[in-house]
Order: C-alpha cells, then structure tokens, then sequence
C-alpha cells in the first residue's frame, strides 16, 4: 500500500496550490477504456445531475459533475473511453488534453478487471505523466465467473497505488472507490526504452515548457509520431524550436530500424505482461468455459446468424405484439377512454366556452384529445417497451458482437462494423445516433452513416408503432416494408461510398463478455430514457398539434391536402388524410407514424396503403430535433443538402412501390 507519509504530503502541496488558485472543489478525472462501465461508475459516484458540454473546440462531449467525501468537495470529469494517450482519434486526443490542461487532484482509472493488462497499458503511460492515481478494477464479477484471481493487495505494493474492485451494476465496491480517491498517489512505474529512444527523450524535455503532465512524457508522444501535439507546441515553443524538437525527432528514427512507437508499445506491453503475471491467477470453472462458448457461439459466421434472428424475433415480438398492441390498447381504451378523457372534456367544457380555446384544447387537433393521447396513449408504451428491451442487449453485451458480424456488410457501405452502433442507437433516437457518429474515425465516414441514419433508419417510437401497424397483417406485410428500406439502405450506402471521397480505416473491436444483465440497472436506464423522453418529445408533440389546429383553423391544412394531393392521392395511392402525418413527420417522426397508426386504427388504410404510407414516411425527411443535430455535426450546407436529396427520394420510393403492389401484383 502507498506510505501515508508520502500521501498526506502529496495531499497538502495540492491543496495549497488549488487554494492559491481560489479553487473551491478539486478535480479528478475519470478515465478508462471503452466498455469498462466507465460511465456507470461515473453516475453512481455522482448521483442524476451533471452537466455535459463539448470539449473547447471539439464535437466530443464531456461530462462533470460533483461529489463530495467526508469535508471534501471534488469536481469529476468524465472523459472518453480510450486505448491509448498518444492520440489516435478524437476522443483520445480529448482525454489527453484534458490530463495536460486541468489541475487535477487525481486520476481514477476504470479498468476491466477481466483484461488487466490493457489497463495496465494506460497506466504506464499515466505512471509517465507523473500524475496521482487510483485504480479501480471493474466488473469483478465477471472476471471471478472467467477464474480470473487478482491479487489486490500485491498489486497495489507493486504499483504503490489504491487498487479497488468493484461491480457497478450492483454498487458493489463504489464506497472503497470514494475513500480511494481520497488517497491518490503516482505509480511506480519505470518504463526502460531503448537507449536512442531514452536519449533524444531527455533532449527533446529539456527543450519544452512546464506543463501539467511530466515534459518526458510529452517527448515520447512526439518520439512516437503525435501530430495532435502540434497545437499545443505552436502555443508554447517558438517555429524556432519547434523545428529543432522535430529533427530531433526525426535524427532518433533514423538511428532505429523499427519505427519507435512500436518500439515503446513493446516496452510497454512486456512491463504490463510481467506485472499481470504476478497477480493474476487463473481458475477456469465450467462457468467460465461455458460463458467462453457462448461468446463464442454467437459470432459464429454460420450460428451466429439464426442467434441474430432470434433476438430480433424477441424483440418484435416484446415491442411490436406487447407494446404496440397490449398496452397501447390498456392505455387508449382503458385510462384514456374510460377515465382520462371524459374527465378532461368535461372540465375544459365547464371552464372555456364552445370556440376557439375550447376546440384548441379539446376539438379535433385539441391539445388534450391529440397531442396528450398520442404522446402518451400511443407512443409511450411502445418507447418504454422499446428502451426496455434495448437496455437488455446492451447490458448483456451482444451489441458489439452485431458490429464484429456486421463488418463485412458495412464495407459495401464504405463504412466498418463500428457503424452499426450508431445505426442501432439511431433505432432509440435519431437525434442520438446522429451525434454517436462520432465514434466513427473519417469525415467520409460520418458522413455516409448520418446520412443512412436520416434516410432508412427509424426511432424507437416510430418502429414501434411500425410493428404496431403491421402487426395485425400477414407476413407479406412486414416482409415488404422491411425489405424495402433494407433494400434502400444498401442501395444508397453503396451509391454514397462512390461519390463520397475518402478512405475507409481498418476495423478493430474490443469485445465485452456476455453476461446476464442486472434488471435493476436495465429499469434505472430505463426510466432515465423515459424522463429524456418526456421532457423532448411531449413539448414538441404538443407544438405539433398547435400548429396542424392553426392550420386546420386558418383552412391552410386543406389548401396543403388539396395542394399534395395529387403526390398523396395520385402518385402515392393513399388518403388525402396521410398529409397530417407527413407534415407532423418532420416535428417528429413518432408524431407521424402515431398519426399512421390512428387511421389504420380508424380503417382508413389498407394494407398496401399501410406499406406504402410506412415505407414512405420511414423514408421521410427526419424529425426538426435530428435536423437540428445534423447541422451542428456535419454543418447547414450537409443538412440541407441531405434533406434535398431525402424528400423527393422517399416520395419516388413510395410512388414505385404503390404501381408494383396495385398493378404488377
């Protein structure tokens, strides 16, 4: 364990330089590889309210948020997953920078306690920067279900760290974690390169400025090639010395046959090998072997695809037959029906006269009988149903493995396996997906993804009223409007991978265990989605509805029905009616296929009408809050060229499918 001695001494020169500052919390930074339950450790140490903002000139969000440990008050910054701090993408170039430019108190490193060594990696480097740290080994349950034994206690006297165990879901460990952070204190950790590289590193140091973070540490990221170093040296160095920093640089890899970021990875990765070896031991159980198979199982090129369609088929069946059909009819004909609405029109009768604030309450596009019945009669159940059963395959870990049995697919689209991540998130919420693009590596990439997302990927209420629609037909009918949008994807992917420039980057994926996921965690997340919901959707649902009853009151709606009638009624072969849920569309998505779903209820549609009208809208523009999203990811002149092209696409799509069903069939 680390020499208190040491610690309150480390403790004391910190507090004195934030107090010098008139710094009132210290902050600790959060960081760790992707999939380790960073962010699940992150809200349980601060609680529901944080504030999450993009990094200074970046698209890349951080959050923060405040925790307080007996009398002392801490800001945590939650950075982006990373597997390496010399740069390689924007969210390790993020989380770099912010261990170079906050004054931090300390550092927790979130670690997967089934993969020490790759933690290790990172706190090797950490160890470099000479910064306190603490180590908190993650999901422990999981790696004790594998035989995976780690000695805690001989870990910490090798690192001379606080090494703290932890199951998130269970809030297991997280009391140990606070007393840890209370306790930071810089690894002991010494890395010995090759002689060359040890050189020019001194040399490179004595020639930069102070910074947060040791200046060797920084010499070795520009040893090994980080050009994201170059900003922050045009701050500090002169062109000067900066030129001189780079031939050195480039004099140390010409004494060298293998480039020298290899060689300091290898260093790396054989000091994590040999620490890892001593504390780690192996007892495989037929628990673990079992686990084993089954991950393994499910990414097989041949079983691995009827284990994809059963979980789809699960899905559809929870979302489509049980939301979209049993509590979407308890909450319409039951409490809406029954209790809420008489209750309602009764009272906005006793209070407002028969005209206009009556009729904008309770008429036809009223406030209560439309927007309150849509938002929450309709596409409440099948959002909450949707957020359930998407909470399962994330917490279960099968996500990833779509993406690693999807690469192939994806390359068709110019894009990689990691965009099926978006692409599902975009099956939650477009706006979300559009943002998650992020994690994509290339522009071109970004691009394409963003654009299929907009195009052919519906949300979750909208999908949900789809099976909902759907559902009371044949399988002809899901089969056809399926089809179709899977057929447009690949079809626009495709165009889109030709004309948009760019390469595409290879494709790697650390892959999390399947695990049984914790009900309590699934429902917590739910009900958090539920309340992002609500606070969207329901406002937006409510303007919607304002705006069709000015329309409809100012007689503009039946100048606009008589005005797209001849794309809805002619070209199109649906009900002059179908307008609403067009126009409502582009408010939200949901908001549109609700109105779908209220005339199929109705009888007002067919069931090729139902194709059509669902293919159509599906391909409809997305809803104004993703719009919104996609101008500030990819900028105004993308968006609006996206929406450009999206339009008079959907309207040709439908207009080809309804002369296939009503005249070649």
């Amino acid at each position: 364990m680390p020499e208190e001695k040491e610690i309150k001494q480390d403790l004391i020169r910190r507090r004195m330089r934030r107090r010098q500052k008139g710094q009132s919390f210290e902050k600790v930074i959060l960081i760790g590889n992707p999939n380790v339950g960073k962010s699940v450790i992150f809200g349980l140490l601060t609680g529901k309210y944080v504030t999450v903002s993009n990094y200074p000139g970046t698209t890349v969000e951080v959050s923060y948020g405040n925790i307080s440990i007996g009398d002392r008050n801490y800001t945590l910054i939650d950075s982006p997953g990373v597997n390496n701090l010399t740069p390689m993408s924007e969210d390790e170039k993020v989380t770099r920078d912010i261990l170079m430019k906050e004054d931090a108190e300390g550092v927790v490193l979130v670690a997967d306690a089934k993969n020490l060594k790759r933690a290790l990696m990172l706190l090797i480097q950490l160890s470099e920067m000479e910064l306190p740290c603490m180590l908190d080994l993650n999901m422990e349950d999981e790696a004790k279900a594998r035989g995976i034994e780690i000695d805690y206690e001989n870990l910490s006297a090798m690192l001379n760290i606080e090494v703290v165990g932890t199951v998130a879901p269970q809030r297991k460990g997280v009391s140990q974690l606070k007393e840890a952070i209370l306790k930071p204190h810089s690894p002991s950790l010494v890395t010995r390169y090759h002689d060359v590289i040890e050189e020019y590193a001194k040399k490179i140091a004595e020639m930069l400025p102070e910074a947060k973070i040791s200046r060797r540490s920084i010499a070795l990221m520009i040893l090994s090639g980080d050009e994201s170093l170059k900003e922050w040296l045009m701050t500090n160095l002169s062109t000067e010395h900066i030129k001189s920093v780079e031939d050195l640089r480039d004099e140390a890899q010409s004494k060298l046959k293998d480039p020298i970021s290899y060689l300091i990875g290898n260093s790396r990765i054989k000091l994590a090998e040999e620490i890892s070896g001593k504390v780690i031991k192996n007892n495989i159980t037929k628990a673990g072997t079992f686990l084993q198979g089954l991950n393994r199982w499910t990414m097989h090129p041949v079983l691995g695809v009827p284990v994809f369609l059963l979980v789809i088929f699960l899905f559809y069946e929870f979302v489509g037959k049980f939301g979209a059909g049993i509590l979407v009819d308890f909450f319409q004909d039951t409490i809406f029906g029954r209790y809420l609405d008489p209750a309602i029109q009764k009272s906005v009768k006793a209070l407002l006269p028969a005209g206009f604030f009556q009729d904008m309450f309770i008429g036809r596009y009223g406030l209560f009988t439309m927007a309150l019945t849509y938002a929450l009669g309709i596409i409440l159940p099948i959002t909450a149903t949707f957020f359930l059963a998407f909470g399962f395959l994330e917490d279960s870990g099968y996500l990833p493995r779509l993406a690693v049995m999807s690469d192939k697919g994806f390359r068709l689209l110019g894009l990689n396996g990691r965009a099926i991540l978006p692409m599902i998130l975009g099956l939650g919420c477009g706006t979300m997906a559009a943002m998650s693009t992020r994690i994509l590596e290339t522009t071109r990439e970004r691009v394409i993804a963003t654009f299929l997302i907009a195009l052919a990927i519906p949300c979750s209420a909208q999908l949900g009223v789809v099976f909902g629609m759907l559902a009371p037909y044949s399988l002809r009918a899901t089969l056809w409007w399926s089809g179709c949008i899977f057929f447009v994807l690949i079809f626009t992917g495709y165009l889109a991978s030709k004309v948009i420039p760019g390469e595409r980057p290879d494709f790697f994926m650390e892959l999390p265990p399947l695990r049984w996921p914790t009900m309590g965690n699934i429902v917590l997340k739910t009900f958090s989605r539920i309340e992002w919901y609500l606070k969207e959707a329901v406002p937006l649902f409510a303007l919607g509805t304002f705006i069709l009853f000015l329309l409809d009151r100012l007689q503009v709606l039946g100048f606009i029905e008589q005005m797209a009638s001849p794309v809805i009624v002619s070209f199109l072969g649906l009900p002059a009616e179908t307008t609403e849920a067009f126009i409502m569309g582009f408010l939200r998505r949901d908001y549109g296929a609700a109105g779908l779903f209220d005339l199929a209820r109705h009888g007002l549609l067919n069931e090729n009408q139902i194709i059509i009208s669902l293919v159509s809208l599906t391909l409809f523009v997305p809803c104004l809050a993703n719009f919104f999203m996609i101008i500030k990811e990819r900028g105004a002149k993308t968006a609006v060229l996206m929406m450009v092209l999206i339009i008079p696409f959907a309207l040709l799509v439908g207009g080809i499918l309804n002369l296939i069903l009503n005249r070649l069939l």
